[in-house]
């Protein structure tokens, strides 16, 4: 048999049942589309998150009070000291570091002249803006040098602005934040959003005015921010050393950029696979009627193998025809399955347009291998029982 008659053999098996064969190739366009959307919409999110995560700076190491590994000797009790602005100054003056941001974070009310409204208050650092890049859209950071006695300045998020100041210039202006009267001396550019937080609606403040506003003994944390000239395993080691040196015990934890963005690319990576396997369910769905509809036609069409048989054509020929069916009603249904999914995300950019979805030429391609694997997957069986019809009792078959 010529290449050119098994492929007119094929064709024509595929075109004479069209309304059966549609509906085949639709089965399987179905779990494509299922696979290939939710797996999109999954490496999309990562991606964000990644990026979101990333825009903090990757050479960036966080200090944590307390240990959170068990260890010791079971009845001794460890005391945990509290992570002070003195341990950030000497952190700062380490080799290498770019910056330090300690960090308390809370919740008050902040009340201008005419509004007031509770919104989130951070107490940092002058070096916050550049260690966590980002950009004061007027006026400036809180002065430089200051983590000690600090003036009472503080610099408002872009919300804020728009709730407190919405007609007028806020720079030079006074709040009371948590009953404390604060003079306003810059406004930060909007950020957006981070997993649902909202870092345009927030107000920055001196650490040491934080804590005593909320009576705090301790840091939430303190952001290293290193430069280049090293690595994040030589900083660590130079931040443990001073901590254990201040505080006599490794009572606190580290946490490199590096390590937090590798395990949320972890997670986000089998979220990913969990999402398409449930995907999957359809696409195996559609296999099963590539099987059924295939088992259906070689019980129409024995006579005519008896016949191909009786003429000639081999065992193989006969299996090689009834696989490249099955493959072909599947890559039609893979082909379909992509056009429904860019139908759906054109309407998901249209209708959801902060959707964070990523079409990737290599999962398109993949996705329509998958379909003619799942095809000859499924025809394997019933080209086999094709190829292993007696030609004599073939013809016979009514």
């Amino acid at each position: 048999m010529l290449l050119s008659d098994w492929l007119r053999w094929v064709f024509h098996a595929v075109t004479t049942a069209r309304l059966r064969s549609l509906l085949t190739a639709l089965g399987i366009s179905i779990g494509i589309a299922a696979v290939t959307l939710l797996t999109s919409i999954g490496e999309g999110i990562r991606g964000y998150l990644l990026d979101s995560f990333s825009q903090f700076g990757t050479r960036i190491i966080a200090v944590t009070p307390g240990k959170t590994e068990t260890g010791g000797m079971p009845g001794l009790l460890s005391a945990v000291r509290p992570l002070t602005l003195d341990d950030a100054m000497h952190l700062g003056r380490l080799a290498h570091v770019d910056a330090v941001v300690p960090l308390l974070q809370g919740t008050a009310k902040i009340e201008s002249e005419e509004f007031s409204r509770d919104t989130d208050v951070l107490g940092v650092g002058p070096d916050m803006a550049r260690g966590w890049r980002f950009t004061v859209a007027q006026g400036r950071f809180l002065p430089p040098g200051e983590l000690e006695n600090s003036r009472y300045f503080a610099v408002i998020g872009s919300r804020v602005r728009e709730e407190l100041f919405p007609a007028d210039n806020p720079l030079g202006r006074y709040v009371r934040i948590g009953g404390t009267r604060f003079r306003v001396i810059g406004v930060m550019a909007s950020k957006g959003q981070l997993l649902g937080y909202d870092l345009d609606d927030a107000v920055y403040i001196p650490a040491d005015l934080a804590m005593q506003m909320f009576n705090k003994e301790s840091l939430m944390e303190v952001d290293v921010v290193f430069r280049e000239t090293t690595t994040s395993a030589e900083m660590s080691e130079r931040i443990k050393a001073v901590m254990i040196e201040r505080h006599g015990d490794e009572d606190f934890t580290l946490f490199t950029q590096e390590d937090m963005l590798s395990t949320l690319d972890r997670i986000l990576s089998m979220l990913k696979v969990a999402v398409g396997a449930l995907g999957g369910v359809a696409l195996i769905v559609g296999g099963v009627g590539v099987l059924t509809i295939m088992t259906t036609a070689l019980r129409e069409r024995t006579q005519e193998i008896g016949l191909l048989r009786a003429v000639g054509c081999t065992r193989q020929q006969i299996l090689w025809m009834f696989l490249g069916e099955a493959v072909l009603l599947s890559g039609l249904g893979g082909v379909l399955g992509l056009v429904i999914v860019a139908v759906l995300v054109v309407t998901l950019h249209v209708v959801a347009p902060g959707l964070p979805i990523t079409l990737q030429p290599g999962y398109l391609l993949a996705s329509l291998a998958l379909s003619c694997g799942v095809g000859l997957a499924a025809g394997i069986s019933p080209a086999m029982n094709a190829a292993a019809l007696d030609p004599i009792e073939a013809l016979r078959a009514e």
